[in-house]
Parts: C-alpha cells; structure tokens; sequence
C-alpha cells in the first residue's frame, strides 16, 4: 500500500510539473502570437504614414488615428484567425466519456480552452457576423446555415452542434465539459434546427435541445437534459413551461 501512495504522489508531481512548464510555454507562445497578429497593423500604420507624410498636421494627425483604428481592427481579426487555428489543432477529438483529470486530454483541452479565451478579447467587437461563425467553426464547432450566435462563451466548440436557424443570445454559456470526482467529463451538446437559446442562459454538457425549441433567458439546463421539440424550458434548474406557440 505505501509504495502504491509513492507511486501516486510521484504521478501527481510528475504532472504538476508538466502542468507548471507548459503553463510558461502558452504565456510565451501567446505572448509571441500577440505580437505576429500585429504584423500586418504595423505595415499599415507605415504605409498611410507614407500617403501622409508632407502633408498637414491635420492630415498628419487623421492619418495616424486611422491607421491606429484600422490597425486595431486588423490585429483583432488576425488574432480570431491565429487562435482559431490554434484551437482547430488541440480540439477534443475524444469520444463522449470520462477521463483523469491529471491527463494529457486535460492538458489537450486546455490549450484549446485557452485559445477560446485569448479570442474573446476581441470576439465580442465581431459578433454577430460571418467572421465568429468562421471562427467558431475554425474551432471545431458544426454550424448550420442561417444561425445567430451572440455570445462569445461558446466553450468546447468542438463538441458542439449548431442547426440551422439557431438564435444563441447574449452571454448564453453553452459547454461540452465539467470538472466532477477527479476527472474531466466530455459530453457533445446538440441543438436541433430553429431553436433559442436565450441571452444569459447555460447549457450543461449531454444536452440534447430539439427542433424549434426555446431555452428561456437565464434559465440553467443540467447535463444531459432533453428538451423535446417545440417546448419552452426555463428556470434553475430548467424545467417544462409550455408548447411552444401557447399562451
């Protein structure tokens, strides 16, 4: 029994370390990717200071504080497009099921974890629109046609499953993990064509919404909920409200 518990606590040490060297390795590689997304914003900034070079201040001046807008924009949308890469590489591509909390799925999972985080620095300036559903997909997710997505806390993109239609609003938190027991549970959400999830809502991982189904503003699904089509749950915990359509 006590060379079992030697064994054990060497595990847990062995992998605190791992855990604390790559934990510097992502600050510096973010560190880095901060810097590469700037790349082209700099060229920018250097190219109108060409064009208004000479000329007044006041052009001078104009110049500068659209290449500065401009730049910002351009390092932002740079950034979406380097994390969502980055994400795309680390993605879960585990099945369903629970694993080790000390593992190096965890550490997979926070490398992606981390690059959804990185992005929503500058994800919430560009949503709605095309460039954070391109970067939700980037990432993993499986997006439908003609769906809104609102929120910048779509986590574990990649266990998710969007239809078509689907309205996700304002702060609605949606996750394909949990942290339970010692382990790390994966459990893919699906939400099925012309559903809401309504702004400022959670839903757990194993949650199954239907067609046309409406999750109410605020309310908290827990895992592994089904909501049926065409009904509207709400409340904490979500419950039954009513058929979608009646009064």
């Amino acid at each position: 029994m006590s060379r079992l518990l030697d064994e054990g606590e060497v595990g847990v040490k062995y992998f605190q370390v791992v855990q604390n060297v790559l934990s510097v390795i992502v600050m510096v590689l973010f560190g880095v990717l901060f810097g590469l997304a700037m790349l082209p914003s700099y060229f920018l900034f250097l190219e109108i200071g060409e064009i208004t070079s000479g000329k007044s201040e006041i052009v001078e001046a104009a110049g500068i504080c659209i290449s500065l807008g401009l730049g910002y924009i351009l390092w932002g949308v740079v950034l979406l497009l380097i994390c969502g890469v980055i994400g795309g590489i680390f993605k879960m591509r585990k099945d369903e099921g629970r694993y080790p909390l000390r593992s190096f799925i965890t550490i997979q999972w926070a490398f992606s974890l981390v690059s959804h985080r990185v992005a929503q620095i500058f994800l919430g300036l560009v949503i709605p629109s095309f460039l954070a559903t391109t970067y939700y997909r980037m990432m993993g997710a499986k997006i439908g046609s003609g769906v809104q997505l609102l929120s910048i806390r779509i986590n574990d993109a990649s266990m998710i499953t969007i239809g078509d239609g689907v309205v996700v609003g304002g702060d609605a938190t949606i996750n394909g993990h949990l942290v339970e027991s010692g382990e790390i549970v994966l459990a893919p959400v699906t939400i099925g064509d012309g559903a809401v999830i309504g702004g400022g809502s959670v839903v757990q991982p194993g949650c199954k919404i239907g067609k046309g189904a409406v999750v109410a503003s605020r309310a908290v699904l827990p895992k592994w909920t089904e909501v049926p089509d065409g009904e509207v749950w709400g409340g904490i915990p979500a419950r039954f409200i009513k058929r979608v359509g009646e009064n």
